[in-house]
């Protein structure tokens, strides 16, 4: 019942973020800095009364070690949304995202030495190749739609949209660096992932005061936005802002989601059930909101799914699971 529940809060958690999150930036591109305050405040404040208890229960793990997490952690969120700006379109953000798992096995080849099986490394191969397809093809669109206008706004347009790819390539490794770091952490303290979720976004907080004029600048866009009346509560409130809380909201319940999920199921489902996700929330976002999507855009699409599907061994726990049930039914027999 639990597992249900949590794969349930992740997928409608998740996709309405998403939702939410593309219908912001299609009315405001620069507006990732204020989303990201907004999460940050609203996990931050939940985890003071719920899991800190107001500031009376102590942290398992040294705060120190912390801050060099947080300081990673802050660094990938914001480059993450900041990303937005720069003419990358949703589709390509979610699915250069995807590549989180192998840029963390090659780290963690580099850093901690590891070793892995034949399979791991083909699936390094497929999701680099699936994310190479969709930049490629991603670029041609940025250059075609540029090439409309004089040949310098052309050229602007483009090395703008690769100062996003190079945004998104950086905080992609920085994000595996930080998933090794945690775990060590986890290693050496035990696994505390509830309180680490409430000072990964309550420490960096200070941190936005370096974004305050980008932020109060959308906060005066978003009060100009058209009026909405909000159902069941009966209030009226600015689109944009009734949009934010959504995003906001939602961001929570998929955390949550995960959180459930990662105490009730082993590593592998976790993986599996959010891969899946993000594959609808391309899905949705692409018939949806009609984003621009070329057949090799789902050439690249698929390769980057099946080479995630074949790193955490899906393929043969299924197997396992299959041969299991059918020695049990001739036992029965």
């Amino acid at each position: 019942m639990g597992t249900a529940f949590a794969v349930v809060l992740v997928f409608v958690g998740c996709c309405s973020n998403v939702v939410s999150l593309e219908l912001l930036v299609r009315e405001f591109p620069g507006c990732g800095n204020i989303v990201t305050f907004a999460q940050f405040v609203f996990i931050a404040l939940e985890g003071f009364i719920f899991e800190t208890k107001f500031g009376r229960k102590k942290p398992a793990i040294p705060v120190s070690n912390y801050v060099i997490m947080v300081t990673m952690f802050f660094t990938v969120s914001v480059i993450n949304n900041y990303a937005l700006n720069f003419n990358i379109a949703m589709p390509l953000h979610m699915i250069f995202r995807s590549g989180s798992l192998i840029a963390n096995m090659i780290l963690g080849i580099i850093i901690l030495k590891k070793r892995y099986s034949a399979s791991k490394y083909l699936s390094i191969v497929l999701v680099s190749t699936g994310i190479f397809i969709c930049t490629i093809m991603s670029a041609k669109q940025v250059h075609d739609v540029s090439s409309d206008g004089s040949k310098e706004q052309g050229l602007y347009a483009f090395m703008y949209w690769l100062i996003g790819i190079a945004m998104l390539t950086f905080a992609l490794l920085m994000s595996a660096r930080m998933g090794i770091f945690q775990e060590t952490l986890y290693q050496q303290y035990g696994k505390h992932s509830k309180e680490a979720l409430f000072y990964n976004h309550c420490l960096p907080l200070p941190g936005f005061l370096l974004l305050a004029t980008n932020i109060y600048n959308h906060c005066i866009l978003f009060n100009e936005s058209t009026p909405v009346l909000v159902p069941v509560v009966g209030l009226t409130m600015p689109t944009m802002w009734l949009y934010l809380l959504i995003n906001v909201v939602t961001q929570y319940v998929c955390i949550r989601g995960v959180f459930i999920l990662t105490t009730e199921c082993p590593s592998l489902t976790v993986t599996l059930v959010v891969t899946l996700r993000k594959f609808v929330s391309l899905i949705f976002s692409i018939l949806y909101f009609q984003n621009p999507f070329t057949a090799w855009h789902w050439v690249g699409t698929a390769v980057v799914f099946i080479g995630t599907l074949l790193y955490t061994e899906v393929w043969s726990s299924m197997q396992a699971a299959l041969r299991g049930a059918g020695v049990k039914e001739k036992k029965a027999e």
